[in-house]
Parts: structure tokens; C-alpha cells; sequence
């Protein structure tokens, strides 16, 4: 029998949302009214290459009394009882609520594992609610939005530290130890090559397999689904999806064209790496630069490949060209690897897979705690915040929240009136100081809580 996942949570908190991003079908029904879940729905999940059993419950009120309700507890609590372990959701936009306290309670005594998943967190105030979620005690939450896709990677990270290896076969009396979380240094890393139409991606990945396994043609647009395959390349492993071109949303008419680009954006949402492919007669385009910037929005490493170098002669300041003209074009992830590459001969592999590595380590770096306060003394010393309506502006200290990508909290005393230069200013001497190039680098800006709110006097 497959691992098996229940979504479980407060009315509508969006778990029937999650249900159909996990099944990739509308099969439960979604309205913006809560109780519209009342019996649970089974269904099979897939998540990159992870398959398992989910079922979607209905949202519980502790408040509501009567018989229906009563036999929807009894299904979610028959959920709960048939599966291996919960995604309990709460609503990152809301904040906590009495009822997700006490169905955190109700997980608890589960005796199962449990992934905190704070939905709907796009946004400002998504963000406050999901740090609000540590209160819970369930561990650190996962951001996502079901609605639109955002935070699978993660998500599918926490999926994978809990189920088993889908290698491994347990029989009927066989033990099932918890399964640890995998080596970063090791596990395979998933790499999305994205650019726009005819751009080489499949005749790359072609000449990286040896074989002929992806359909290629002079003919743009090939490519119209999202293709996996695993490489091993000099003793590493890596699973590399190739995906459609992707051409400007205004251009795009047919119906299967669109439904190629979905496939390609959801590609770059699941990888780790993704690899941006540029034809080195036509580089740095309009659409090269969006998707560029979409991809430091999804938070992935980033690694720029100029392809078809074969056809530019070989000169050397062709290359330091190439770097000047990406510092200037993408300010937002400066210091991003650039390689001159080519598919079709073979050319500048090497680097392109070494590449792809310092990229992938440098987004899963951890900044120790004791040389992130070092820098962030530096650089207010260096650049003291400016003062805002007469008041300065102070800023107290910094923490690393998590990696992949790296991103940090800096408590302060007005949030929101730190102005975005300064925030840009410290992202980049994060980056410069602790050499973390190309990389999307994240600061969160949160005023550090008043001691001395609560004695202030009301008025009568």
C-alpha cells in the first residue's frame, strides 16, 4: 500500500485547493464558502517523482454543534486513523485562530508525523501569519500557496524527510524506522534547462546522455511537455527536466502552447537549479530578462548558459562581455554564473555542470550566526539607516531563517518605513560579504516586539 498523506485543518483554509495541486486534477469541489468538504476524498498524489495516497477531510468548527457534524468528525478522524502521517494547513492570511490551536491539539495526539503547511502566503501579510504558526509548536511551517503553486519545492522536500525510501520494500512484520533527512552533497539535483523556443536546451541534454532521447528539430517549439530524465555525470547525479520554449504571454495563441508553458513554469517551481538557455546570436533579449526574473522570484539558483558559442569564434573578450552586460541587465542576482556552451559540439560542459553544483551549494548555504552578526554591524556601521519623518530608524539584529534560497529576518524598529534602497544595499553586502553569488538572497523586515505595550494606560 502506498504512504498515505490527510490533509487536515480549519474550514477553509484551502485543503481542497492543496488536494488538487497534489492529484493535478479539480476533483474536489472549491468555493470560497467554509463546509463545503464534508466527506473525505481519496485520491493519488504525485509530487515530482514522489507518488503516495492523499486525502482531503473536511475543515472542523469547534463551535458547530449536530449530527452532521459529528459524522464528519468521524471521517476525518477515520482519515487520520488510515493515514501515515498529516498535512495540517492553516491560513497564513488569517493568522491563528482558537480553532487551529485546537486541531494541533487534535494532530498531536495523533501520534504521527505532522507537516505544518502555512497556505495562502503570498504577500506581506501571508508572511507575518506563517512566523505567527511557530506558536503551534509542529515544527517550522511551509509556505505555499495551493492556489498558485508556490512553495512545491519545499513542500516536496518535507514530503520526501517522511516517507520511505521507494526502494526499499516493508513486509507485513517488518520495522519502519523514521527515514532521515537526505545529504544535500548526495541526493540527485533536479536542474530545469528554461529559455526561449530553438535555444538548444534538448540537444544539450541529448549530448549530456549520449544519446538521441529528447526529440530535436531546426523547427522552434519542439518541445511541448516537461521531459525528466537522470544523468549521471562524473559520479554525480542529476535529474533534468527539459521544457518548452517560452516565448512572450502575448504571442502565445494556441491552447497547447499554453498548456506547454504551465508545464514549463511548473518545472522551474519543482527544480533546484534551473538553468537559463540563451542563443548566443540572439542573447539577453526582452524575454531572456523576464524569465530571468521570474526565476529569482521563484527563489531558484540560477545559472545563465549561452549556447551555439561555436558560431562566435573564440574570443576571449567575448566572455568578459558577457558577464559586464548580465551585472548590468540583472542587478538582482549579480555575480550569476555565465557559460559559453555548446550543445551540439560538446563545448564548455564541463563548466556548465560545475556550475551547476557551486550553484546548488551556495543555495543551500547556512551563514554561521556568529559572522552574520559580524556583517550586519559592518554594514549599518558603514551605511547607518536614514532617518524617516525626523525619527531614525534602528535596526536591533539578524537571523538566517532557512536556506534554499538563503533567507534572513532582520528585527527592527519600523518596518515600514525602512526604504527599499536600504534593503537592496544590505541584500547586496550580504551577498558580496559572504560570497553568494547569482543566488536569489531573501530579507524579511519584522519590528521587534514592545515589552511595554501591554502597560499602556487605556482610555475610559
Amino acid at each position: 500500500m502506498s504512504f498515505t498523506f490527510a490533509i487536515i485543518g480549519r474550514p477553509n483554509v484551502g485543503k481542497s485547493t492543496l488536494f488538487n495541486r497534489l492529484v493535478g486534477q479539480k476533483l474536489a469541489l472549491v468555493d470560497d464558502t467554509p463546509g463545503v468538504t464534508r466527506d473525505r476524498r481519496e485520491g493519488q498524489g504525485k509530487l515530482g517523482d514522489l507518488e503516495f495516497t492523499i486525502i482531503d477531510t473536511a475543515g472542523l468548527d469547534e463551535g458547530a454543534k449536530g449530527s452532521l457534524v459529528a459524522r464528519m468528525q468521524e471521517q476525518t478522524e477515520a482519515a487520520i486513523a488510515l493515514a501515515d502521517a498529516l498535512l495540517f494547513v492553516i491560513d497564513a492570511r488569517a493568522g491563528l485562530t482558537p480553532n487551529d490551536r485546537a486541531f494541533a491539539d487534535f494532530a498531536r495526539r495523533a501520534n504521527k508525523p505532522v507537516i505544518l503547511l502555512a497556505n495562502k502566503s503570498e504577500g506581506k501579510h501571508g508572511e507575518i501569519g506563517a512566523m505567527e504558526s511557530y506558536a503551534l509548536g509542529l515544527g517550522d511551517p511551509i509556505q505555499i500557496s495551493a492556489e498558485h503553486g508556490e512553495g512545491l519545492s519545499d513542500l516536496y522536500d518535507a514530503l520526501r524527510a517522511v516517507m520511505p525510501e521507494p526502494d526499499v520494500l516493508f513486509g507485513e512484520d517488518d520495522e519502519v524506522e523514521g527515514v532521515s533527512e537526505e545529504d544535500f552533497s548526495t541526493r540527485p539535483i533536479r536542474v530545469a534547462i528554461v529559455g526561449r523556443p530553438n535555444a538548444g536546451k534538448s540537444t544539450m541534454i541529448n549530448h549530456l546522455l549520449g544519446e538521441e532521447r529528447l526529440l530535436t528539430s531546426a523547427e522552434a517549439g519542439t518541445t511541448r511537455d516537461s521531459i525528466s530524465v537522470e544523468v549521471d555525470y562524473k559520479g554525480r547525479q542529476f535529474r533534468i527536466f527539459d521544457t518548452a520554449g517560452l516565448r512572450r504571454r502575448a504571442r502565445i495563441e494556441e491552447k497547447l502552447e499554453k498548456l506547454s508553458v504551465a508545464d514549463a513554469l511548473r518545472a522551474v517551481r519543482f527544480a533546484e537549479v534551473v538553468v537559463l538557455m540563451m542563443d548566443s546570436q540572439t542573447k539577453f533579449e526582452e524575454q531572456d530578462l523576464r524569465i530571468a526574473d521570474l526565476i529569482e522570484r521563484e527563489g531558484r539558483a540560477l545559472v545563465i548558459a549561452v549556447n551555439k558559442w561555436d558560431l562566435m569564434g573564440k574570443q576571449a573578450s567575448l566572455v568578459a562581455a558577457l558577464r559586464a552586460d548580465v551585472d548590468h541587465l540583472l542587478p538582482q542576482v549579480k555575480g550569476v554564473p555565465i557559460v559559453a556552451v555548446s550543445g551540439l559540439m560538446g563545448e564548455g560542459i564541463d563548466r556548465l555542470m560545475k556550475a551547476i553544483e557551486d550553484s546548488y551549494a551556495v543555495w543551500n548555504r547556512r551563514v554561521p550566526t556568529a559572522s552574520l552578526n559580524r556583517w550586519f554591524e559592518q554594514a549599518i556601521e558603514a551605511n547607518p539607516p536614514p532617518a524617516v519623518s525626523g525619527r531614525r530608524l534602528k535596526l536591533n539584529y539578524v537571523t538566517q531563517a532557512k536556506a534554499r534560497p538563503p533567507s534572513f529576518v532582520v528585527f527592527c524598529s519600523r518596518a515600514d518605513a525602512v526604504p527599499e534602497s536600504y534593503l537592496r544595499y544590505l541584500i547586496n553586502s550580504l551577498r558580496g560579504f559572504f560570497d553568494l553569488p547569482g543566488t536569489p538572497v531573501r530579507i524579511t523586515l519584522r519590528e521587534k516586539a514592545n515589552p511595554f505595550a501591554h502597560k499602556r494606560r487605556r482610555p475610559n
